[in-house]
């Protein structure tokens, strides 16, 4: 006896084979997965092959690389040539997919052809959850966040990296011919190795600038600007937590404030948020079946329009204003010091004089009023106002709907809080999951298919957390009945 605990031999023959559904317990989180795909309809969700053509070689059902997928988004395993492998291996997903075991290609080729359906049955997920009363509180907490593309910062292009670089190739171009012009005068002749090195690296240089001459004549046909060779959708976006920028994508989400479950997202390469606000709403409405919703979101989703949309739509937004004034920067009164009275439409300044209408003009496709008081001239406050002649007012026509907001927030304070611990954890979770690299396909299509998938693993997942496993099996196969 070895004085361990012993396994069993290898080459011992079970008289009764055991089957794999006896290494599955009732409590495995794969039987989950089973249930969910087995409540789908993939035709109606149009994915591709699901109805199985009469002739030629079976092709494989939908159902199993879909279920091949979601196993292993739920379990970081994005690749399709890592999944190839673990379905050869791996106990959970032979019990899954009933030992089959297609190659990457299949694998990958599903995810690629069959994007809407994969964003559909993240939506069902979504409807099961709204199904299942888990979206009690009609309040949303609303974010965007840069992630990585495949592409590199070196192989994207703007038209200020490029004079930058060909910049720096003519100063090296120059540092070479300065050394070859050394090397002819103090090398031996016989020598000559130095010389054709030299050589060699200002042509590779000058074909660098070539390169460079065809890239800004590619980037007059870009709209934004930018060019991405590896990723040709990617863009590069600043990084407020970070000094310098990400090539990728902006990844929106709308994250409802009682279980954190990510209720509608959005990929977009759009680098700000200033035109997601009504948009991401809007479908976090209709997704969690709600009449009126509130969200709450940071400064930079502040725009007028946006929250018009918002408000015109029944959504209650809350969020701050972005500390934008050039006015307060430099110590003088800022807009907010200025009392707006509706019913005289006018203004009370700090020095308690009247700012009344003046005239009425479109701005930016908006309707501004402007407002300021003759008595400017003689005000002794004048220097904390304006260094013009009047201190003239700016009020959009629906300025009252930014008022509302201003209002809410001061009311609710900690309303940022709540949308700080709501939202930015999902994506920190979602980070973690997706690893260094982020995102693994290309073009704005295929990558917002990767980022339902793990949206859809991140709700399974929590879902399972708030439930438990055996009663979200038996609510879905309700649910089917």
């Amino acid at each position: 006896m070895s004085g361990f605990i012993e396994g069993l031999d290898r080459t011992q023959v079970a008289l009764l084979p055991e089957c794999l559904d006896d290494f599955i317990a009732q409590d495995n989180p794969v039987r989950v997965v089973e249930a969910f795909v087995a409540e789908l309809d993939l035709v109606k969700l149009e994915f591709a092959g699901a109805t199985p053509a009469v002739t030629g070689r079976p092709s494989y059902d939908p159902a199993v690389l879909l279920k091949i997928y979601i196993y292993g988004y739920l379990n970081r395993v994005q690749s399709s040539r890592r999944l190839e492998r673990e379905c050869q291996r791996n106990l959970e997903l032979m019990w899954l997919t009933g030992r089959l075991a297609p190659d990457f290609k299949t694998i990958a080729d599903f995810r690629r052809d069959n994007g809407q359906g994969i964003r559909k049955v993240c939506r069902r997920f979504v409807e099961l959850c709204r199904e299942l009363k888990l979206f009690s509180q009609a309040l949303v907490a609303i974010d965007g966040s840069k992630f990585k593309a495949v592409n590199s910062r070196d192989r994207n292009f703007s038209m200020g990296k490029i004079d930058k670089r060909q910049e720096q190739i003519e100063q090296n171009v120059q540092r070479y011919l300065d050394a070859l012009e050394t090397a002819d005068r103090t090398q031996p002749p016989e020598v000559e190795a130095k010389t054709q090195r030299l050589k060699g690296k200002i042509e590779w240089l000058r074909q660098q600038m070539r390169q460079l001459d065809d890239m800004k004549q590619q980037l007059g046909a870009q709209p934004d600007g930018q060019l991405s060779l590896t990723d040709a959708d990617a863009r590069s976006m600043s990084s407020r937590g970070k000094a310098t920028g990400v090539v990728g994508y902006n990844v929106q989400a709308a994250v409802d404030a009682q279980h954190h479950l990510i209720v509608t997202h959005e990929v977009t390469n759009i680098g700000n948020d200033r035109a997601q606000l009504s948009p991401v709403a809007q479908e976090a409405k209709k997704a969690m079946g709600k009449g009126t919703l509130e969200a709450v979101a940071d400064r930079g989703y502040y725009s007028g329009q946006q929250i018009k949309d918002c408000n015109d739509a029944g959504i209650t937004v809350t969020l701050p204003k972005p500390l934008t004034s050039g006015a307060r920067a430099e110590g003088r009164f800022d807009k907010a010091d200025f009392i707006y009275i509706a019913s005289d439409n006018e203004y009370r300044c700090p020095a308690g004089q009247r700012a009344i209408h003046r005239f009425s003009r479109v701005e930016g496709g908006l309707l501004m009023h402007r407002y300021w008081s003759s008595a400017c001239g003689q005000c002794p406050m004048k220097e904390q106002c304006t260094p013009s002649k009047h201190r003239r007012i700016s009020r959009w026509e629906h300025e009252a709907v930014l008022e509302a907001v201003q209002q809410r927030l001061d009311r609710n304070p900690d309303a940022m809080k709540v949308r700080k611990r709501t939202v930015e954890h999902v994506f920190g979770t979602l980070k973690h999951w997706m690893g260094s690299t982020h995102f693994l396909t290309r073009k704005l299509a295929n990558v917002g298919t990767e980022m339902s998938l793990h949206v859809l693993a991140y709700n399974i997942k929590r879902v399972m957390g708030i439930l438990g496993i055996e009663q979200l099996i038996a609510a879905m196969r309700l649910m089917r009945a």
